[in-house]
């Protein structure tokens, strides 16, 4: 990687589930390769989860997939710093159904990066975070609508 401590951004792991069915049209890589090439995020890892309709579960790197049917997300292939393991696979394996797939991301913030190091060169730590879900804010912003 090549980064020291200094340097990094907040890391964040990515699971996208596709159940059955799902179109799964690629759409969203190229948005995310985007984010790449302008230095706002940068995947350490990547994989894909299929669970096949028997049960039977693979986990692959993008670089195994087939970029007739994978597409952009070929361009993932060899992203890995070794954090997503067999035991990761299993994990996500375990919440999806047969017939399903999953993608798992691993990406740094690197446009947190400058922030996060002057935070720890100033003896700053991280006490706690927290993601809030789309659904969670529309439903606030209708509620402090409704109150106004």
């Amino acid at each position: 990687m090549g980064a020291s401590e200094e340097e990094l951004g907040p890391i964040d792991v990515l699971v996208i589930g596709y159940p059955p069915g799902a179109p799964m049209t690629g759409e969203a890589i190229p948005i995310l390769l985007g984010l790449v090439n302008r230095g706002i995020v940068r995947v350490l890892d990547a994989c894909f989860v299929r669970k096949a309709a028997d049960g039977s579960v693979s986990g692959l790197d993008p670089a195994e997939l087939d970029p007739a049917t994978a597409g952009d997300l070929a361009e993932l292939a060899g992203a890995s710093t070794g954090m997503l393991n067999d035991d990761d696979v299993a994990l996500v394996a375990a919440e999806i159904e047969p017939s399903s797939a999953a993608v798992m991301i691993v990406y740094e913030n690197r446009w947190a990066a400058p922030f996060a190091a002057a935070v720890r060169r100033n003896g700053g730590v991280l006490i706690a975070n927290q993601r809030i879900g789309v659904q969670e804010l529309l439903d606030a912003l209708d509620a402090a609508e409704a109150a106004a």
